[in-house]
C-alpha cells in the first residue's frame, strides 16, 4: 500500500540563502539577515552596498530579489519607504572629493566628485540589475513604489533614481521596433490582450482581426532583456478615410482596403505595457518611428492621423455644468469638446487632457472631433462617446510643439477653430468681430 506523499515543506528564502555557501561567507563578515521580510530586505541591500567586489553581486542580488518577491506587498513598500533614507550621500567624502578638486582642478579630482557624490541607492540598483531578469524585477519593484499609498520623501527619492536609470537603459536608440503579427509567438500575442487599455480585445478571434488582415499593423518596442513582453505598442489601421468612430476600424465585417492604395494610416490604440515605466517617454519615439517606416513601406499615403479618446473630458464637462446636468446634443458636445481641447489646461500649464497632451506634444495637429464616435462603456464614462483625430504631418511636427510649449497655442483645424467660436458666448464673438474690423 502506498503511504500519502507528504507536501514539501516551502522554506523562508531567507532561511535558504542563509543556509547556502553565500549564506556563510556573509555570516563570517557579520552580516545576519533579520528574520522579518522587510528587515531583512534592509539587510541584504546593505550587504549589497558593503561589497567590495562585484563577483558575488549577482548571486546576491538574486537571493535579495527571491526574498523581495516573496514578501507581502506591505513589507515591500515597507523596505521601499526606508532604504534611501538609511543610505544617505557621504557628506564627508564630498567635501573631501571637493577640496580636492579646488586644490587640482584636474580629471582625476572630477571623477572623485562624480564617484563621491553618488547615491548609495544608484548603486544598489545598479547591483541589483546583475541579477537574472535584473531588469523586469527592478520595473515590477518600482510599480510596488509608485502604487505605495503614502508617498513619503524617500519613496520619492528612490523613484528619481530609478526613473533615471530606466531612461538612461530604455533609451529609444537601445530599443528594438519589431512588427507584431498574428504568427507572432503565442506568449507576445497573450500580452497584446492583456496590456491593451484603450480599446479592450474581448479574444483571439478579435486580437486577430486586428493584427492578421492585410490592411492592419501592430509595432512595438521591445528592450533586449525582454524580447517577447512589449514596453509600449501601437495598432495601426490603413483606411481609404479618416475615421470619425471605432466601430469603422474593429468592426467584426468590414471591406478590407488594399495597402497599396491606402491614403491614411490610422494610430488608433497605443498602450504602454510596464506599469514600473510610468513617466519614460516612449509614446513620441514610437510613433514617429512607425510613421516614417509606414511611409517609406507605403509612399502613396497622404495622412498619418490617430483617432484618439479624450478620457477628462466627461469629468470635466461635469465640473463646467454640474455633475447632474444633462449630457449635451451631438453638436454642443463637440463645441464644448473643441473648447476642452484648445482651453483646458493642467495644473502644470499643459493641455488638461492626458491624450491631447500627448498627441499636441509630440507636433500633431487637432484635426477633427466626433460624437458618437466611440460607444463603449468606457467611451460613453469618460468621454460621453467623443473621439478625436490628431495628424501627424511630419513638416508641421517641430512647429507645433513650438508653438505649443513656447506660446501656449493648440495646433488646430480651421474645422476645430469654427467649432470653438461657435461655443463662445453672443459678447466673446462681439468682441472678436470689433477686433478684426479694426
Amino acid at each position: 500500500m502506498d503511504m500519502p506523499r507528504s507536501r514539501p515543506v516551502r522554506r523562508n528564502p531567507l532561511e535558504l540563502v542563509m543556509n547556502s555557501r553565500l549564506g556563510k561567507l556573509l555570516s563570517r563578515i557579520g552580516i545576519a539577515p533579520r528574520p522579518a521580510s522587510s528587515e531583512g530586505l534592509l539587510d541584504l541591500a546593505g550587504a549589497l552596498l558593503s561589497l567590495r567586489g562585484k563577483a558575488s553581486g549577482p548571486a546576491l542580488a538574486s537571493a535579495f530579489f527571491d526574498l523581495y518577491e516573496a514578501s507581502d506587498l506591505k513589507a515591500r513598500q515597507a523596505f521601499l519607504a526606508q532604504i534611501h533614507d538609511l543610505h544617505p550621500r557621504d557628506a564627508v567624502a564630498i567635501d573631501k572629493a571637493i577640496a580636492r578638486w579646488q586644490d587640482k582642478r584636474d580629471e582625476a579630482s572630477a571623477k572623485a566628485i562624480n564617484d563621491a557624490s553618488e547615491s548609495p541607492s544608484q548603486k544598489l540598483i545598479g547591483m541589483l540589475n546583475l541579477a537574472p531578469q535584473g531588469t523586469q524585477r527592478l520595473i515590477a519593484m518600482r510599480s510596488d513604489l509608485l502604487n505605495a499609498p503614502d508617498q513619503t520623501p524617500g519613496l520619492k527619492a528612490l523613484d528619481k533614481e530609478l526613473e533615471d536609470a530606466f531612461t538612461a537603459w530604455f533609451n529609444a536608440g537601445f530599443l528594438e521596433l519589431r512588427r507584431i503579427a498574428w504568427d507572432s509567438p503565442a506568449a507576445l500575442l497573450e500580452r497584446i490582450i492583456k496590456y491593451e487599455a484603450v480599446h479592450e480585445i474581448a479574444g483571439w478571434d478579435e486580437l486577430r482581426r486586428r493584427v492578421e488582415p492585410v490592411d492592419r499593423r501592430c509595432y512595438g518596442f521591445f528592450h533586449p532583456q525582454m524580447h517577447d513582453d512589449p514596453l509600449i505598442f501601437v495598432e495601426v489601421a490603413l483606411t481609404d478615410e479618416l475615421p470619425s468612430g471605432i466601430a469603422q476600424i474593429t468592426a467584426e465585417k468590414r471591406k478590407t482596403v488594399d495597402p497599396h492604395k491606402a491614403s491614411h494610416a490610422i494610430f488608433y490604440s497605443i498602450s504602454n505595457c510596464q506599469d514600473g515605466l510610468r513617466g519614460i517617454p516612449f509614446g513620441n519615439y514610437l510613433i514617429k518611428r512607425v510613421v516614417g517606416l509606414l511611409k517609406e513601406e507605403l509612399p502613396q499615403l497622404k495622412c498619418t492621423a490617430t483617432l484618439s479618446p479624450v478620457p477628462g473630458f466627461a469629468k470635466w464637462l461635469a465640473a463646467e455644468r454640474g455633475k447632474d446636468a444633462k449630457v449635451p446634443a451631438a453638436k454642443e458636445l463637440r463645441r464644448e469638446a473643441a473648447r476642452y481641447l484648445t482651453t483646458a489646461r493642467s495644473k502644470r500649464g499643459g493641455p488638461a487632457d492626458s491624450v491631447a497632451r500627448f498627441h499636441l506634444g509630440n507636433g500633431a495637429r487637432l484635426e477633427a472631433i466626433h460624437a458618437n464616435a466611440d460607444l463603449s462603456a468606457n467611451g460613453l464614462r469618460q468621454s460621453h462617446g467623443v473621439m478625436v483625430n490628431y495628424v501627424y504631418d511630419l513638416a508641421e511636427i517641430e512647429a507645433n510643439h513650438f508653438a505649443l510649449m513656447e506660446l501656449g497655442t493648440v495646433a488646430a483645424s480651421k474645422t476645430v477653430h469654427v467649432l470653438v467660436e461657435e461655443g463662445q458666448p453672443k459678447d466673446v464673438k462681439d468682441a472678436k468681430k470689433v477686433e478684426k474690423a479694426a
